[in-house]
């Protein structure tokens, strides 16, 4: 299968606003409130280089879970449809019940890695990816494509919230969560019409 520069930018996109860097900005202050700064971008570096083991470990090896649970195509791309959908309507409508609690220890992988980072949304679009276009090393790019931006906005996180100020963070992370919901939904209806296509091969067999 060949792929795009479109559809490497729209998987590299795709993750990034599942990512939500720019939304987790409030609450990676709030939690790392009680360190130094040079710390707090210590802890960063360390969770989100974390975060992108783990995303590059299901990119590789998601496929292959798949298969050993007999999970279809059109079954992946359904369920990453619906749940990409759900993710987006929490980042449209937020419920504002995310804790802004101090940490009383450093975080070492959950919760900053895990799951506020690398959480099922992600995990599940990168094995989607991954498994829809047979192509894991392309996929991986994209989730270093990413990784980066993702890395640099959490880092400027301080910097970013003063510019764009409280209302310009949610503003974004509302954007951001529309585009999510178009491509969950292009994805889910593409699923749909691979069972609907798979029927009907199978009818006209028997």
């Amino acid at each position: 299968m060949n792929i795009s520069a479109d559809s490497f930018s729209t998987i590299a996109f795709t993750i990034f606003f599942v990512l939500n860097a720019t939304g987790q900005i409030p609450l990676f202050l709030a939690l790392l409130s009680r360190f130094e700064h040079k710390r707090q971008l210590k802890i960063i570096t360390r969770e989100l280089i974390v975060a992108l083991v783990v995303l590059l470990l299901f990119t590789f090896f998601g496929d292959w879970i798949l298969k050993v649970l007999g999970i279809s195509r059109a079954t992946i791309a359904i369920a990453g449809g619906i749940l990409l959908f759900l993710i987006s309507l929490t980042m449209i409508f937020p419920s504002g019940e995310q804790t802004t609690e101090h940490l009383t220890q450093e975080p070492m992988v959950i919760p900053l890695a895990i799951p506020v980072i690398t959480g099922p949304g992600a995990i599940t679009t990168v094995m989607t990816y991954a498994h829809n276009t047979a192509k894991p090393m392309m996929v991986a790019g994209a989730v270093l494509c990413a990784w980066i931006p993702s890395l640099i906005i959490l880092l400027l996180g301080s910097y970013v919230k003063k510019i764009l100020g409280a209302r310009g963070l949610v503003a974004v992370e509302r954007v951001g969560g529309m585009l999510v919901c178009l491509i969950g939904i292009n994805m889910a209806t593409t699923g749909v019409l691979l069972i609907v296509k798979e029927y009907f091969n199978i009818a006209v067999v028997q």
